[in-house]
């Protein structure tokens, strides 16, 4: 069975009163491992659609399963436990916290889904150590660059040891440099230990190196 099942999923909001269908009957089947990348233009869905499958935004119509299970069908405690134990979420901000350092930032996941006691900053200092920002740990994110404040997001959502990786834009704000670092530590990830990445960029160069390529326009999903 697939690790995800999209199923005639369709998201529709009011604007000014006048429906407007964001993601429009997408059907995709997603197995465990695999790294897919979505393109498309602003406004063609993909964030919402990366939303729907990481339990934050509840499909007008259609369903979303992990693992065999319609993640909306369950109690909202459910979804909540899904979104903390399984899914790693890489937003188009880096969305620190100003007030807590890079290790408290990292250590925030940990919070709702605690790992074995007294490794939680063995495992911050190695993916932070993974991201080469093993020397910021202590600093707080003023002190760092844009760049290096997207690095310790990346890093932070790593922490829960996600089954499910949602990257929206992960490489937006890093230079071409870096953002080859960042995927190749993404393909380690995905390799190494299993890790299922969907990652919505805008860059066809990154795009064409995920094992599977998207787009989306005007709501639906395509195959390139």
């Amino acid at each position: 069975m697939p690790q995800i099942i999209v199923e005639n999923v369709t998201k529709t909001y009011l604007v000014d009163a006048v429906p407007l269908d964001a993601v429009r009957t997408v059907s995709l089947r997603i197995e465990k491992g695999d790294f897919i990348s979505i393109v498309g233009h602003s406004g063609s869905g993909k964030t919402t659609l990366l939303s729907m499958i990481g339990g934050i935004t509840r499909p007008s119509s259609g369903r979303v399963l992990f693992e065999g299970e319609d993640i909306y069908a369950a109690a909202s405690d459910r979804v909540s436990e899904y979104r903390s134990e399984k899914i790693g979420f890489m937003f188009q901000f880096a969305s620190l916290l100003p007030i807590l350092t890079v290790k408290e930032n990292l250590l925030l996941p940990t919070v709702f889904r605690p790992i074995a006691a007294g490794q939680e900053t063995v495992k911050a200092e190695e993916l932070l150590r993974m991201v080469g920002l093993s020397d910021k740990i202590n600093a707080y994110p003023a002190q760092l660059s844009g760049g290096q404040q997207r690095r310790v997001a990346i890093a932070r959502a790593f922490m829960n040891d996600p089954a499910l990786v949602l990257a929206d834009e992960p490489t937006g704000d890093l230079d071409e440099e870096t953002e080859g670092d960042m995927m190749r530590f993404f393909k380690t990830m995905n390799d190494a230990k299993g890790v299922t990445f969907i990652m919505v960029t805008h860059n066809t160069d990154l795009a064409s190196q995920t094992k599977r390529q998207l787009r989306m326009s005007q709501g639906a999903l395509q195959t390139l």
